[in-house]
């Protein structure tokens, strides 16, 4: 397959790639493709505010260099986006300032300036020796003739722009453009249990789990027994027949189908044929993305056509919101394309000279990934026109042609888009951002460039109780690798005062992270000063907490997240919209403990494993210990409650007594008989009860389908992999001793192989845990010698001050040990169970739980959230005025949708939502309120709770009703729950159970019972 954009043989080492910076950006991307970005030159022309986040998240993401050009000098409206820039800059060349900014985002990506002089249009000479070019804003004749040469000299092409809230983009990767990998979704795989001989033979799964196939796709086979052509064969394309069958062309004459088997899915290259920009002028092909505005896309390629051609003949833009200029526009478009959307294109007229961030942020960061798709040839580039737009963010109330003029400031951009007293609007609002990593930056970025808060009333409130590490400067582009260890929120305000001087003394920031616990700081007069809140956050459970403060202060909150190329925006709108709790995502799927204990079929399992070993070696024994030697009374307190008392003590008197280290030595010895332990004698005993002959009641063998059967595993310290789970076992326990480690493999090459094993001989009648609901399988040995056990315990009056080092688990630092020791150990469990092995990569993703992540991702949905805050400042109060927004741009995909409507309940008649409550003022009496609804809703209190103590319920006998129904609500919570109520608490969330005269229970929003 001839194709024109891979590469022959690449020339990147190998070493080359810095998994410390690159870390969450490899999980999205692969070594592969980023060896190939690391062998493009980048071109950039024009670096205004689109231009410079393109060129940051090209930089961010790691090419072979970045080039840019853009001689013309500074203004000050140009401060509008481009966030590289600063008032002192107005007058030198856009590009000499902006290189210099660039280029400290990433030591491993040069950034050059081209140079040239004020006037000066790049030229085809110029862009020689690059793989990619990017025009920003450049004229369509120009976009022409630069397309015309890349598209026969194999260079890939893309032009962009942004008008105020319109933006477009074009690609031309060349007339054969291979994609490697078209979506970059992990291939799908699964266990088989048949496979028919026919002309199209049906391949049946294993009926756990769907396949997950679509038709059309390839896939290959392993460890088929009976038709073993089917092992490791050429991609046969398949076709499904149901979701847990489906048929892979002729199979008649290959061997009879015994057992076993996996398929794996295979990823086939796709060539995509790119038209140039002369034939696509005349038939466009048009990526949507938005399906609510299915015509817009033509309607704004006759536009912008038109712009050009009015640009050419008068030699300006149209002026903001001139009604004689949007016309002439209107004229032009219709010669070519009669039946344009006119009210649409005199809004574009109308912003021809706006320059608006979040848009810059969208169309950006869209712009960065096809650079990356161009350089890489992963994930689908766009086919070939797209046109974006968000007219929805626009004031109810329209600017007038006055209040849209330029004044010559750095938010003549915005104000050519929203007028005079809405900036007003934006200036005064005051926000607070939830997280101040990855979306945060981004957010408090998009925030400085608007002038958000710049205003005498505004205020932003930026909390993070995160200091900044490596992996986070591969897409937190507001730290440098000086602020490792810093406070993010410190930093991250730091900066962007510095991008715009505004903001000076604007932003409050905090380390206290949002929760129950902080409540006295994030109180009433915490919320009543704000107006609204963002999350920037990387966990449910914060994200589920701001929404609950939020339905509780009803303030509007946008919600966002990503995962790879995948993100999604939410915004939540008191008395409008459901809240973020509405609905939530499906539990993940849990491994069944006796898979991973016994019957492992897949590296995920030993993994999940070897992380419990983790913590069942270097965790959990130190940090019993600890407590034994400090807490008084610990095993009485901790043994009546626990059935494994024996185990708990042996463990204690092991650490303290029998298996003390005193050298590093002993360290290693330790190490190689847990070894010996885990990886041989527990095998043998698993086959000595289960043989790999054994059957199942029913006849059939007991070792197929997912059990696979395991081999013990004989240690040899020639072994690199057996010396791996050696080093780090024994550095571990070295550090829970604090102990000196050691790395040099012949220190631990002389001890072990003079370890004397000891005999090991499988023993009778030890209980297998088969099945999930069986018993987990027994240790044996009976409680009968505890007190022999706890004469071994020394007390702790004679080891006063000692203590042990629990491990801490870090997945990102590299010499720790701890993802060392849990590859190892999850790969000799793979040597086991013959399942093939993972790199250490591949398990610290897996093991410590890591979320994918890229620049450009970021970029998009940090944008799509800021469009709706316009909406937000504006205070719309329609649900059809915002929409939520998924993009994938791997695929690449947008789709957006109108909030869902907050849920309507009813009791007699009257209706409400999540976002209504009773308020109580004046800590009444419970016998007040209960008497409340009774006479205004004939409803029947049955039960009063406050958190997680019932206050009273008609249950609770008549002494107990008489003490409890005339106090004050404050002192009844203290009462019951036996803790004063918090001095800085104004009021209580209360939860009643009611019913009406017939007797049903009737739901009814919960009550506030101001004290």
């Amino acid at each position: 397959m001839a194709a024109t954009n891979l590469p022959a043989a690449m020339d990147i080492d190998e070493a080359a790639i810095d998994e410390g910076l690159y870390s969450r950006q490899l999980y999205v991307l692969g070594h592969e493709a980023m060896k190939r970005m690391a062998a493009s030159n980048v071109l950039v022309v024009g670096v205004k505010g689109l231009g410079v986040e393109i060129a940051k998240n090209v930089v961010l993401a790691g090419v072979k260099s970045v080039t840019i050009y853009d001689p013309e000098p500074v203004q000050i409206q140009d401060l509008s986006t481009q966030f590289f820039l600063r008032a002192e800059d107005v007058g030198k060349p856009r590009a000499e300032v902006a290189a210099k900014r660039l280029a400290e985002l990433n030591a491993y990506v040069p950034v050059r300036n081209l140079g040239g002089q004020p006037g000066q249009e790049i030229t085809v000479d110029l862009i020689k020796g690059f793989q990619v070019v990017v025009l920003c804003g450049a004229s369509l004749r120009k976009q022409v003739e630069i397309n015309d040469w890349t598209h026969e000299n194999g260079v890939h092409f893309i032009a962009a722009d942004t008008r105020g809230l319109f933006g477009s983009v074009f690609n031309d990767f060349g007339p054969k453009f291979t994609v490697v990998d078209p979506t970059g979704e992990q291939p799908l795989s699964g266990m088989i249990v048949s496979v028919e001989k026919d002309k199209e033979g049906l391949v049946t799964c294993l009926d756990e789990t769907r396949h997950g196939l679509e038709d059309g796709d390839f896939v290959t086979f392993t460890e088929v027994q009976g038709m073993e052509e089917l092992n490791g064969c050429e991609p046969r394309k398949i076709s499904v027949k149901g979701p847990y069958t489906f048929t892979i062309g002729d199979t008649s004459n290959l061997g009879e189908y015994k057992r076993g088997g996996i398929f794996t899915q295979v990823k086939m290259p796709k060539i995509i044929e790119f038209k140039t920009l002369r034939e696509s002028l005349k038939s466009p092909e048009f990526f949507i993305t938005d399906f609510a505005k299915f015509d817009r896309p033509a309607t704004l390629h006759a536009g912008y056509q038109a712009l050009w051609e009015f640009q050419s003949q008068h030699q300006r833009l149209p002026r903001p919101r001139n009604a004689e200029d949007a016309a002439a526009i209107v004229a032009l478009a219709k010669q070519v394309e009669p039946d344009v959307d006119e009210k649409i294109l005199t809004e574009f007229a109308y912003q021809a000279t706006g320059d608006v961030s979040p848009i810059i942020a969208v169309i950006g960061g869209f712009v960065a990934q096809e650079v990356l798709k161009a350089c890489s040839a992963k994930f689908t580039p766009v086919v070939q026109h797209m046109y974006f737009d968000s007219l929805e963010s626009l004031p109810a109330a329209l600017p007038t042609e006055e209040e849209c003029q330029p004044i010559g400031s750095r938010y003549d951009g915005q104000l050519a888009v929203f007028g005079k007293t809405f900036q007003e609007k934006i200036a005064n609002h005051r926000q607070f951002l939830v997280g101040s990593g990855a979306i945060g930056c981004e957010m408090l970025k998009n925030w400085s460039m608007m002038g958000l808060a710049t205003g005498p009333k505004g205020a932003i409130h930026v909390t993070d109780l995160d200091t900044i590490e490596k992996s986070n400067l591969n897409r937190q582009f507001l730290f440098r690798a000086k602020d490792l260890g810093k406070f993010k929120s410190e930093v991250a305000a730091a900066a962007v005062s510095d991008m715009n001087p505004d903001l000076q003394g604007k932003i409050q920031t905090k380390q206290e992270p949002v929760g129950p616990d902080t409540e006295n700081i994030y109180g009433p007069d915490f919320f009543a000063s704000i107006d609204g809140v963002t999350n920037a956050l990387d966990n449910v459970k914060a994200r589920l907490y701001m929404d609950q403060r939020c339905v509780f202060y009803e303030k509007p909150l946008l919600e966002s997240g990503t995962l790879g190329t995948k993100g999604n925006t939410q915004v939540i709108i008191p008395h409008l919209t459901e809240s973020y709790a509405s609905s939530q995502d499906p539990p993940e799927k849990e491994t069944p403990s006796c898979t991973v204990k016994n019957f492992p079929n897949a590296i995920q399992h030993t993994i999940e494993w070897s992380r419990t070993e983790f913590d069942n070696l270097f965790v959990k024994p130190a940090q019993a210990v600890n407590s034994y030697l400090s807490e008084p009374n610990y095993l009485e307190n901790n043994l009546k409650y626990s059935g494994q008392s024996k185990e708990q003590i042996e463990q204690i008197v092991s650490f303290l007594v029998t298996d003390k280290p005193l050298t590093f030595e002993e360290c290693i010895i330790w190490a190689r008989l847990q070894f010996e332990e885990r990886y041989n004698n527990a095998i043998r005993q698993l086959l000595f009860s289960l043989p790999k002959d054994a059957v199942t009641s029913t006849g059939q063998p007991f070792w197929s389908g997912p059990k696979r059967a395991p081999d013990p595993l004989t240690f040899n310290s020639n072994d690199p992999a057996h010396m791996q789970f050696i080093i780090a076992a024994a550095n571990l326990r070295a550090y829970n001793y604090g102990l000196r480690g050691e790395t040099n493999p012949a220190v631990f090459k002389k001890v072990v192989d003079e370890v004397i094993v000891p005999e090991f001989t499988p023993r009778s009648g030890v209980k297998i845990q088969i099945n999930e609901n069986d018993p987990a399988g027994d240790a044996g040995g009976d409680s009968g010698d505890l007190s022999d056990l706890m004469k071994q315990l020394p007390p702790p009056s004679s080891l006063v001050g000692y203590r042990l080092n629990p491990v801490e688990f870090e997945k990102d630092d590299d010499t720790n040990h701890h993802i060392d020791f849990i590859t190892a150990a999850s790969n000799l469990r793979a040597m086991n169970y013959n399942i093939p092995v993972a790199d250490r990569h591949t398990t610290k993703q897996i093991a410590g739980k890591i979320i994918p992540a890229i620049a450009t991702t970021t970029s998009v949905v940090t944008g799509l959230v800021c469009l709706e805050l316009y909406k937000i400042i504006d205070g719309k109060d329609k649900l059809e005025s915002y929409k939520n927004g998924f993009v994938n741009l791997a695929l690449p995909f947008f789709g957006f949708s109108e909030p869902l409507p907050a849920k309507k309940n009813k009791y007699g008649n009257t209706e409400w939502t999540l976002w209504d409550r009773f308020n109580f003022h004046g800590d009444p009496t419970l016998k007040e309120i209960v008497d409340w609804f009774q006479k205004e809703h004939k409803l029947d209190v049955s039960m009063v709770s406050q958190g997680v103590s019932m206050l009273w319920s008609s249950f609770v006998g008549k002494k107990k009703s008489e003490e409890r129904l005339p106090m004050k609500f404050s002192k009844l919570v203290e009462h019951v729950s036996k803790k004063p109520v918090p001095p800085h608490t104004k009021h209580l969330i209360v939860e009643v159970m009611v019913s009406d005269e017939e007797g049903e229970d009737v739901e009814v929003p919960f009550i506030v019972v101001h004290l």
